[in-house]
């Protein structure tokens, strides 16, 4: 696998995790080996997403990342193609989560009960093209980190995104159209604004805008 490293410093390290790669074990190894120290993950990315990924370098930078997920001080930014067009153009979707470990996916439920989680995601659709299968795409801003999140909650109001068969696509594409785009956190020593961004891969449906 090739491993892109963004941008790296005694606190924190950026990467571009490739779609397919495992962000919780397969890709620290590969940072341990090429940082030559040791990685601490402070948050995931679902195996068939692709883009940017933070792994901090020592114990107090992960606990200061990690806390600033929790706040939702990390503002993560995502880029998505949607099958369909949304209305409204954008706006905030909220929602009731239920995930279900054994078959591994998640879904919209309108009662809370245990497992369920609110989840909350930002939205504002920057382009739309095709005629008979529209296609749209789709700025993301997650205010909540649940499994699968964007995924379902565009699959729930009949949006998939594209190539995602897990959540009824059926456009053909062969992976998840989905990318994470855009960091912007605290730096955990000095404090300095840190954003850090990285555009989506070529190819379909990408290519499309």
């Amino acid at each position: 696998m090739n491993l892109r490293i963004v941008r790296e410093d005694a606190a924190f390290v950026i990467c571009e995790k490739p779609a397919g790669a495992d962000s919780e074990r397969e890709l620290p190894a590969l940072l341990r080996e090429a940082c030559g120290g040791e990685v601490f993950p402070v948050h995931r990315l679902d195996r068939g997403v692709g883009g940017l990924i933070v792994f901090a370098r020592t114990a107090e930078a992960a606990a200061s990342l990690s806390e600033q997920v929790r706040s939702r001080r990390m503002r993560k930014e995502y880029l998505a193609v949607v099958n369909g067009v949304p209305a409204p153009a954008g706006g905030t979707m909220t929602d009731l989560l239920y995930h279900d470990a054994r078959q591994n996916k998640s879904y919209v439920v309108k009662r809370p009960r245990k497992g369920v989680r609110e989840a909350v995601l930002e939205y504002e659709t920057l382009a739309a093209a095709g005629r008979e299968d529209m296609r749209s795409l789709v700025r993301i801003r997650l205010q909540t980190g649940r499994t699968h999140q964007i995924r379902v909650q565009f699959a729930s109001r009949g949006l998939p995104l594209c190539g995602d068969r897990r959540y009824g696509a059926r456009d053909g594409a062969d992976a998840i159209a989905l990318w994470s785009h855009r960091f912007t956190f605290s730096h955990p020593l000095s404090g300095e604004r840190v954003d850090v961004s990285l555009p989506p891969p070529g190819g379909l449906p990408w290519d499309l805008f």
